[in-house]
């Protein structure tokens, strides 16, 4: 059984937070981020460091316990570090290029693909076959990082495609040519 909701979240210096009623507001060097929380759970902060409690043993109070939790967690560590994800095009003519805050994305389809931030999101093109996507939110960036991996799956056949850089893709064997023997 989780343990996950009963561990302490302590907040590092140069981290504000504040809680009001069941709204917590997280602020930080990397963004803010606000998040309204399921009202059951109660959520302290004293000397720095934040715990939740649930009200009883309940199994849908025991899952809420832990996931409030690793929300407030994720909010602390996305105004503190930020999150980020990096995607790599592979492919003949695959490149992405930056277009202000945008990115234009060319993957083999007879036009460009504009790709515009979500929320906080900042994306960077590294070079013409990178993409870097950075945010307070982790939720965001993982979002964003799937809406561009969805403009062009990886193949299993030719490994061509948008993929996370530490993605492996498992590369199918091809047609095989069987002799005919008539």
């Amino acid at each position: 059984m989780s343990r996950i909701g009963k561990a302490p979240i302590t907040v590092p210096d140069g981290i504000d937070v504040s809680i009001d009623g069941t709204t917590v507001t997280v602020k930080g060097k990397v963004g803010q981020l606000t998040r309204t929380l399921p009202a059951t759970m109660k959520i302290d902060l004293t000397d720095g460091v934040i715990t939740v409690a649930r009200p009883n043993d309940n199994p849908d109070q025991r899952a809420l316990h832990g996931l409030t939790r690793s929300l407030l967690n994720n909010m602390v560590i996305g105004c503190a570090d930020g999150f980020s994800k990096r995607l790599e095009l592979i492919g003949t003519g695959y490149r992405v290029q930056q277009k202000g805050k945008a990115l234009e994305v060319n993957v083999g389809y007879s036009h460009s693909i504009q790709v515009e931030p979500i929320g906080d999101n900042t994306l960077t093109a590294d070079g013409q076959t990178f993409i870097n996507i950075a945010g307070p939110s982790k939720e965001d960036v993982g979002e964003q990082a799937a809406r561009i991996r969805k403009v062009r799956k990886p193949n299993p056949y030719t490994g061509k495609g948008i993929k996370y850089s530490d993605e492996v893709i498992r590369r199918k064997a091809g047609k095989t040519a069987v002799g005919s023997g008539a």
